[in-house]
């Protein structure tokens, strides 16, 4: 859950280290930190805090070290403090390694090298690494990284450089993502793309257990059996405008903005003379499954939701919905016959990640639905497909969620297409989406009315039934990830079962009704509120709600199938407008990570 990054060049480190870390603080934003290798010696500055109070404490040195790595952090061992802050070192500062992950028998190694008369300054679990570095090390830092890969478990990726040999890095990983770059007199790492792009759009990919040694001009590649090999240079179709703001207040409204534009990127030639076009699976006989399991976390899972219930709704095969984090946990029913898919937007959501190295070990056909090309999870899933959003950086996911959906629905009309079912009204409109979607950031002014009725509420509840239901579930989390505003969404037709005891004078509810078959249902709840005091929201797509609510928002119409991807564009600005009316930082909530990559 932490950023980092390395560089081993002709020139200085420290400017690709501090603009790498730039664009990877989405990642971890509670302290930060540098170490390079110079004449004297290596040399750590590092703080707790964002970014910018690390770049002030630079002032005051001058570091022009040609090896280097850095890192930002979120906090997994240890409260958010200059000491649990990366860089690591030994304790004669001639090690200095940084980390991402979580080393999960980091206990009984800190006994064991205390026994051995080592001394630990910070909490972390990372320090133990570092510490066992120096305790191999006789002379080759490759073969003590052998050893050290070989004791400790869990996730990671690290960085490592040494004054015994200060003419490199090593890097290697095990289920955290890490990027190699290849630039003109130098080589970098980091844990994204975008940290990259500055300086190179030349990347290697590489898998857990593998390991890279870069220096100024070569890098070499070893497997996890320490064998040298060769690793392709991608070229990624990423530029770096596309991981700045154009202009916009923050990332999390340039990228509500883009949605029109990554919907059209990810509809592009998938649909073809009325046909769903999928070349990816076309190797796949959907007809050998007799169910499927969608499996992801957080704002994927509720993709998932949509995309599990469409699919069962058109093929009538079972369809199970698991959040990642319980699916191994809960020793899922799954064998040759099944069909798992699972949904990530970086690739690298660790829980999701795990649960599809279940899947694989059981027989399951698998399928990753991801943005990061690359990325673990694509490239360990037997099938890969890729939505088009493009780099996210806003913490809270917008354009990923939505063009999610959009892959997912296409994935459900393609294997519907096997089944002999063809909605050719619903292909129609998808065509239409991204000109749907531009037409409702028009009323945006009507969404920033709705949100200053949050303003001085410490709860809202979101109603809704079937597919409305997965909407208000996304509503609902995106408002507490900005805003810090408690919210809750329930299935429209259990708050007399319990919730309505919550509803009093000056409540907030935001009820969506798009679905015709169960809309006078969820009208007569959504009666029920009023009746008790509420302020009402309604999302619909009725012309004449039967309702008397003062705020009401008219989605254009389209196949019920549809109105998901409508739905989001409204929930994604009141969640917005509600943050910035209370001053929160909306790119970048408290407690919160981009790219969740450890359990």
């Amino acid at each position: 859950m932490c950023g980092i990054t390395a560089f081993s060049g002709k020139g200085p480190a420290l400017p690709f280290l501090m603009q790498g870390l730039s664009k990877l603080e989405y990642r971890g934003y509670d302290s930060a930190g540098v170490t390079t290798i110079e004449n004297s010696g290596l040399k750590t500055v590092k703080c707790k805090g964002r970014l910018a109070q690390l770049e002030t404490k630079l002032e005051d040195y001058h570091l022009e070290g040609h090896v280097g790595i850095g890192h930002t952090r979120w906090a997994t061992h240890g409260i958010p403090s200059h000491l649990n802050s990366h860089p690591h070192t030994n304790g004669d500062e001639t090690i200095s390694l940084v980390h991402n992950g979580i080393i999960e028998n980091y206990k009984e190694l800190k006994d064991e090298l205390l026994e051995h008369g080592y001394h630990f300054h910070s909490e972390t679990d990372s320090e133990v690494v570092v510490l066992l570095l120096d305790y191999y090390y006789q002379g080759d830092m490759l073969e003590a990284t052998r050893k050290v890969i070989e004791r400790i478990e869990g996730s990671y990726a690290l960085c490592i450089i040494t004054t015994h040999e200060p003419d490199q890095i090593i890097v290697v990983k095990k289920d955290s993502p890490l990027i190699i770059g290849k630039c003109d007199g130098a080589y970098v790492a980091a844990s994204d793309i975008p940290a990259l792009l500055e300086y190179t759009k030349d990347v290697y990919f590489l898998d857990d257990y593998e390991i890279a040694v870069l220096k100024t001009d070569s890098i070499t590649f070893l497997n996890k059996n320490f064998r040298t090999i060769k690793k392709e240079l991608v070229t990624v179709p990423y530029d770096l405008e596309a991981a700045k703001k154009d202009g916009y207040d923050t990332f999390m409204l340039k990228e509500i903005f883009e949605q029109p534009h990554v919907i059209q990127e990810t509809l592009r030639g998938r649909i073809q003379d009325e046909t769903i076009k999928l070349d990816e699976l076309d190797n796949i006989d959907f007809k050998q499954f007799n169910k499927v399991h969608f499996v992801a976390c957080g704002t994927a899972y509720h993709a998932s939701l949509c995309g599990a219930h469409i699919l069962e709704h058109l093929i009538k095969v079972p369809v199970f919905k698991d959040v990642a984090s319980e699916y191994r946990y809960n020793d899922p029913v799954i064998d040759e016959k099944t069909l798992c898919i699972f949904v990530s937007q970086s690739g690298e959501t660790a829980d999701t990640l795990a649960a599809l190295r279940l899947a694989k070990s059981k027989g399951a056909t698998t399928i990753a639905v991801a943005n990061v090309l690359g990325s673990t999870i694509s490239r360990d899933a037997d099938y890969v497909l890729y939505t088009c959003a493009g780099p996210e950086i806003a913490v809270a996911s917008t354009k990923a969620y939505t063009t999610q959906l959009v892959l997912l629905i296409l994935f459900a009309y393609y294997v519907a297409q096997q089944f002999g079912h063809v909605d050719l009204k619903a292909i129609h409109e998808l065509k239409d989406l991204p000109n749907l979607v531009q037409k409702i950031l028009g009323d945006i002014d009507s969404f920033e009315q709705f949100a200053s009725l949050l303003e001085h509420q410490r709860d809202a509840y979101f109603i809704g039934r079937g597919l409305d239901y997965t909407s208000v579930l996304e509503g609902a989390l995106k408002l507490k990830e900005v805003s810090y505003i408690h919210a809750d969404a329930y299935v429209a037709g259990e708050l007399k079962h319990g919730p309505i005891a919550l509803i009093e004078e000056g409540s907030i509810v935001i009820a969506v009704a798009t679905q015709p078959h169960i809309a006078a249902k969820t009208m007569s709840n959504i009666q029920e509120t009023i009746a008790r005091g509420a302020e009402v929201i309604l999302i619909t797509n009725s012309l004449n709600p039967p309702i008397d609510a003062r705020y009401t928002y008219v989605l254009p119409y389209v196949s019920p199938i549809l109105q998901t991807i409508l739905v989001a564009i409204p929930l994604q600005l009141m969640a917005y407008f509600a943050a910035n009316i209370k001053g929160c930082d909306v790119d970048k909530p408290r407690n919160l990570a981009k790219s969740v990559t450890v359990e």
